[in-house]
């Protein structure tokens, strides 16, 4: 059964010069997540990164390319899952997809994504709470 958990978003960064995605995951637990965005050629899923409980990951290095993000994650100790209603292409194993199409007539598992929109900022954090938590948003 799937548990809707929170999620606190926050934008910009401590120090200019960096330019990232960043998870940080602010649950007791441990999560997998995976990311869908446009980049220059196609619409691309990566995943999974598995985040430690009270710990931060940058998911992808560099200038952000898209305005919009789509994550998905899991809890791996307790269930539940933070999900949306943008679908793209997931597998069990770690993977890169090119195409969000035909999801399971190309051998993937179609999966929700939430969107996150980064207003075009270089560099984004995104903070997966559970439930009852306070989390801020910040732009820069």
């Amino acid at each position: 059964m799937a548990i809707a958990l929170a999620v606190g978003v926050l934008a910009g960064a401590a120090t200019p010069a960096i330019a990232d995605l960043r998870i940080c995951n602010k649950t007791s637990s441990r999560v997998g997540i995976a990311v869908g965005y446009k980049d220059e050629e196609s619409w691309k899923t990566e995943g999974w990164w598995n985040l430690a409980a009270n710990s931060c990951e940058t998911l992808l290095a560099g200038s952000l390319v898209s305005r919009y993000y789509y994550l998905y994650a899991v809890d791996y100790d307790r269930g539940g899952e933070w999900s949306g209603r943008s679908f793209m292409c997931t597998q069990e194993k770690t993977f890169t997809i090119k195409g969000i199409e035909d999801c399971l007539k190309r051998g993937f598992e179609r999966t929700g994504f939430f969107e996150i929109d980064t207003g075009e900022q270089r560099t984004w954090t995104v903070q997966l709470t559970e439930p009852g938590r306070a989390s801020a948003a910040a732009g820069q």
